[in-house]
């Protein structure tokens, strides 16, 4: 019989992940139909699921098409009232995902929701990628509770709340599956990064919620597929952020704010370099001109509509580097 939950982890070359952390979401996850989605994988790590985890259910998909393409071939196949996108390199705990079904049943007008997310490396503190959920500066930069750039705090029961947010993170990811479709899933041209806060941003447009639970914890390792100092992630992030932008901002806000924002990634570029080395500045150079080739096509793919109070804070990074906030 069909579960109401489909908890679906994609799946590249990533073996070692699935021996780790697979057991606990089985063990962890007995309300739920659990999917791997593999995205080609040229290790035995689908053998290895078959022969180990024999309840759970494998997606193949033809070819890597990234997160975001990855997630979109793959869910064709399930079609479970609410997804659980679920990075592998996550710890899951007991009964994580109860408060957030009880939170989509209390609410109808919640889309998407995200757990708590902490290191799994440092487990007293939050992790960079969600951590207490996502909020937006004026700016158009992507930051958190528990976390404002690279700086994170540490877990003193400060977010133990359920509070609606802006943006759900993509490493455990709860959405109604109508609602996924209805916006036809995440933009594929983004492959990976930022991809998420495209989704919540249209939903949000769309007159949806977004959703965050501290009754619910998870460890996420954290660059478990792509390094936070790959080069490769520096493009992807300013590519998707100007092109999530450009999609999603009211107009004519939208004209003068991603000119600043281009002014300021020169800025940035510069920074990068010297900080990591010419390849980071050269991705900054690079998600520019992905960002002009990809403008027309963005734009067509605005909604009717899009909100005015998108923000939570202004002004963030000059707090935070300028100010020391």
């Amino acid at each position: 019989m069909q579960k109401k939950l489909a908890v679906a982890i994609l799946n590249w070359n990533g073996k070692n992940w699935l021996e780790k952390f697979l057991p606990s979401v089985v063990q962890f996850s007995q309300n739920a139909d659990i999917y791997v989605i593999d995205n080609l994988s040229t290790d035995d790590s689908i053998a290895f699921v078959s022969t180990h985890f024999p309840t759970v259910k494998i997606v193949k998909n033809d070819k890597n098409y990234g997160f975001a393409g990855g997630y979109n071939e793959g869910l064709k196949e399930i079609n479970n009232e609410f997804y659980c996108l679920l990075n592998s390199d996550v710890e899951v705990t007991e009964n994580w995902t109860k408060p957030v079904l009880e939170l989509f049943e209390k609410n109808t007008s919640i889309s998407a929701i995200q757990p708590k997310v902490l290191s799994y490396h440092h487990k007293t503190h939050f992790e960079f990628a969600g951590a207490a959920g996502g909020l937006i500066d004026n700016l158009g930069y992507p930051y958190c509770r528990g976390r404002v750039f690279d700086d994170v705090e540490e877990d003193k029961g400060q977010y133990d709340d359920e509070t609606e947010i802006f943006w759900a993170s993509g490493c455990c990811f709860f959405i109604r599956s109508k609602d996924f479709w209805d916006q036809k899933g995440f933009d594929e041209r983004f492959f990976a990064h930022q991809e998420e806060i495209d989704l919540c941003w249209r939903l949000i447009n769309s007159g949806k919620k977004i959703f965050y639970t501290g009754q619910s914890t998870i460890y996420h390792v954290g660059g478990g597929t792509l390094n936070k100092q790959s080069a490769q992630k520096t493009y992807l992030n300013i590519r998707n952020n100007l092109s999530m932008m450009l999609k999603n901002l009211p107009f004519p806000r939208l004209i003068w704010l991603i000119f600043f924002r281009l002014c300021l990634d020169g800025i940035a570029g510069i920074y990068f370099g010297l900080k990591n080395g010419f390849p980071h500045l050269w991705a900054v150079v690079r998600a520019h001109f992905g960002f002009y080739g990809q403008a027309a096509g963005t734009w067509k793919l605005r909604q009717k509509h899009q909100k005015e109070d998108f923000y939570q804070s202004k002004w963030l990074i000059f707090k935070h580097f300028l100010g020391g906030k």
